[in-house]
């Protein structure tokens, strides 16, 4: 038994000596520590060799072999525990980041509102501070990389309330300063980026979601609202739709109205880019540029889109508002489409067509000239570029016959260089009386080159007194020779250094122009119109609107109402209509049906103007609508717009109000463009479907009655009169009676 015993004791020596030999090289990989191993293994050996001469109780060899094992099984058991736990303390470190924190970061908070930071879809929100209503959202994940996340909660205005400061890591800064006004009961956030170098694109889209948009600018195919608009980045500047139909129209103004009660004012002076994305957003731009110029927009909120508004829609123009010539709206125009080449032959024109409008009875008018004829009528060679008048015996003769008519005049601040006038200025020196480039920093200035109604022109440098100086006396000299009544200004649009990709000087930067030439079309006097507004709306013009296609789109007929809600919500009350039937085509109107249904509108509009003569278009029944919605316009109509005039001086109410205005908070005004109010007391619904003998009305205001011009029947407000019969020689009037 004792050799049994020494016999297992060696075995178990052998066994624990080669488990320790594999501990041993699994803890001493390196051959530098081969010294190290080999003094273990001797240790070891010494140590086994002892136990066999000096037998330990079995049960204690074989725990301490188990117990080695033990620990070399659970090792790689607990480091993969330890691994596991890593994983899962890194998984719930993202979940807090990513899906655990708050998506939504209150900014700044004012007494009904507040500024939202979204961070899922790096936009701001204007909410009410019961988040029960959304303003508007405003999508600012164009700065910078729209990939990366940006917790947008460091204020580093912290100690101001009203504030609110951060800064894009090399990107932008953004300011944002909130302000009250509890008169008006409106909140306004002014926003200002600022880029941090010149590469950076700064860009605010405004959601269209939910939200029905008013204002901005006139486009080709005018809609009511501007959601379906769909127009590409590009300058917000005024532009001619017959040369550009892509671009922005005639009337524009940095400022955008939404039915959820909020109102976008975008500053004067920022160069400023924009397109729209039907249906989807429009878009708020600052081009990359050296100068590092901000985005800056102040963006109001409100109970409703009147009191919004009422309220905002007075820093539009901060000038005191000025009526024009009212003596205007008491006649209608009637254009003279001359195709002739003399002035003698437009002078036969001229009688031939005023005694038809007499023959036909259509009562006193103004007969309206266009440039080309202007220009052959007055015969006027303007020698006295550098002041000196060189004038002749044909120059100062008057036309007895055009003086005893009503006749309005086209001028535009363009001159052909094939005309002895601009070969006059260049020897004189005076260059400088047209937009002009040097050759050098102090080099001889050359002037622009630039094309008006098919010829090569130069145009007059507005900046310049001299030539504004000229031009007014060009107009005196006319009116001498003519008598006219009007005095049409075309030509204000577009902006020449852009077009050639110049850099304009300062005062003549985006639609300067238009402003500036406002400016002498008043010192012309009480008669002038132009064809271009922006920030003038307080001036003492009418602005005619820009010429329609002949046909049933809102390229025609139905942008009528459209247009002239666009212009009365920016401030441009006072407007000329296109003539009936359309004047984009040169051609006369055949379509009866829509030379009356076109009439028909129009007929409620300042001033009715005509291209085809009536008795061209139909038979004696067109004659007889003729004669009776201009006695109509005269009589029922400008008392109307005298009245409303007044309020618009006052307060800045629009004369022409789209339905909402009495019912802001009823969601079906919202998008009704085939309807529109005169003031507070007239609604007119006019036919605008081609053949249709009924429409849909909507009478809005459900504390309002409603009572048909025509029938004297009564009707609640807040009522749709469903396939209302409107006959082909009528037009849907009701008249506000206080319930």
């Amino acid at each position: 038994s004792g050799l049994r015993l020494r016999q297992t004791q060696a075995k178990s020596a052998r066994q624990a000596n080669k488990l320790l030999r594999s501990y041993s090289q699994a803890l001493l990989p390196n051959p530098r520590k081969t010294a190290h191993r080999s003094t273990i293994n001797a240790i070891t050996k010494q140590n086994l060799y002892s136990n066999m001469w000096n037998p330990s109780p079995i049960p204690e060899v074989t725990w301490d072999t188990g117990l080695k094992e033990m620990n070399e099984t659970w090792k790689g058991a607990i480091a993969c525990l330890g691994v596991a736990v890593f994983f899962v303390m890194t998984i719930g470190i993202i979940y807090w980041q990513v899906v655990d924190q708050p998506n939504k970061n209150w900014i700044l908070r004012g007494s009904f509102s507040g500024l939202i930071w979204e961070r899922r879809t790096n936009s701001l929100v204007i909410q009410t501070l019961t988040e029960d209503k959304t303003f508007v959202e405003i999508d600012v994940g164009n700065v910078g990389n729209s990939d990366t996340e940006v917790p947008f909660v460091r204020n580093l205005c912290w100690l101001n309330k009203t504030e609110f400061c951060y800064t894009w890591d090399s990107f932008a800064d953004v300011k944002i300063s909130l302000e009250s006004d509890d008169a008006s009961g409106t909140e306004c956030y002014r926003i200002i980026w600022t880029a941090l170098h010149c590469h950076v694109d700064l860009k605010d889209c405004f959601s269209m979601a939910n939200v029905s948009w008013y204002g901005g600018a006139g486009v080709h195919a005018q809609s009511w609202p501007i959601n379906s608009a769909n127009v590409s980045m590009q300058p917000f500047t005024v532009s001619d739709l017959r040369d550009n139909p892509a671009g922005y129209g005639s009337v524009l103004e940095r400022y955008f109205l939404g039915s959820s009660g909020v109102a976008v004012l975008v500053a004067p002076e920022v160069p400023l880019q924009m397109g729209f994305d039907s249906r989807r957003q429009f878009c708020l731009r600052t081009a990359p540029s050296m100068e590092l110029q901000p985005l800056e927009y102040a963006v109001c909120v409100g109970r409703d889109l009147k009191a919004v508004h009422q309220e905002v829609g007075r820093q539009l123009s901060l000038h005191e508002r000025v009526l024009p010539n009212l003596d205007i709206l008491r006649l209608p125009f009637w254009k003279l489409l001359a195709k002739v080449d003399s002035g003698a032959k437009v002078e036969r024109e001229l009688r031939t067509f005023s005694n038809r409008l007499r023959r036909h009875h259509l009562g006193e008018s103004v007969i309206s000239l266009n440039e080309h004829s202007t220009s052959l009528l007055s015969d006027m060679d303007h020698e006295y570029i550098s002041g000196r008048r060189r004038t002749s015996k044909r120059q100062t003769k008057d036309l007895p016959l055009v003086k005893l008519l009503n006749i309005s005049i086209t001028l535009s601040p363009f001159l052909s260089v094939d005309t002895r006038q601009f070969q006059i200025s260049m020897q004189d020196g005076t260059e400088a009386y047209w937009l002009s480039v040097p050759t050098a920093p102090h080099g001889q200035l050359v002037p622009l080159l630039t094309q008006w109604h098919g010829s090569f022109c130069v145009k007059l440098n507005i900046t310049n007194q001299a030539a504004v100086n000229w031009f007014l006396d060009k107009v005196a000299s006319l009116q001498a020779h003519l008598d006219m009544e009007y005095v049409f200004l075309e030509g204000g649009e577009g902006n020449l250094f852009e077009e050639k990709t110049l850099r304009p000087p300062k005062d003549m930067a985006g639609d300067e122009y238009v402003g500036l030439l406002a400016g002498v079309a008043t010192r012309v006097g009480n008669s002038a119109v132009m064809t271009s507004g922006t920030r003038s709306s307080h001036v003492p013009l009418f602005i005619r609107m820009a010429p329609l296609q002949d046909d049933w789109t809102h390229s025609g007929l139905k942008g009528i109402i459209p247009a002239v809600l666009h212009h009365s919500l920016l401030g441009y009350n006072f407007f000329i209509p296109d003539a009936v039937g359309g004047s984009l085509s040169s051609e006369f109107v055949t379509d009866e049906e829509l030379f009356i249904r076109w009439l028909e509108i129009v007929s409620f509009l300042p001033v009715i103007t005509f291209q085809t003569p009536p008795w061209v278009c139909g038979e004696d029944r067109v004659l007889n609508l003729t004669r009776f919605y201009i006695s109509r316009h005269r009589e029922f109509v400008v008392p109307l717009i005298v009245k409303y005039a007044d309020e618009w001086k006052a307060q800045g109410s629009p004369i022409y109000r789209p339905l909402w205005w009495i019912s802001p908070s009823d969601a079906l005004t919202h998008g009704i463009d085939d309807e529109f109010l005169i003031g507070d007391e007239v609604l007119v619904a006019p036919v605008t479907e081609r053949g249709a003998l009924r429409r849909d009305i909507y009478l809005p205001g459900s504390d309002i009655q409603w009572q048909d011009a025509i029938n004297a029947q009564v009707f609640d407000g807040g009522t749709l009169l469903e396939n209302y019969p409107v006959g082909l020689e009528e037009v849907a009037v009701f008249l506000r009676r206080n319930s």
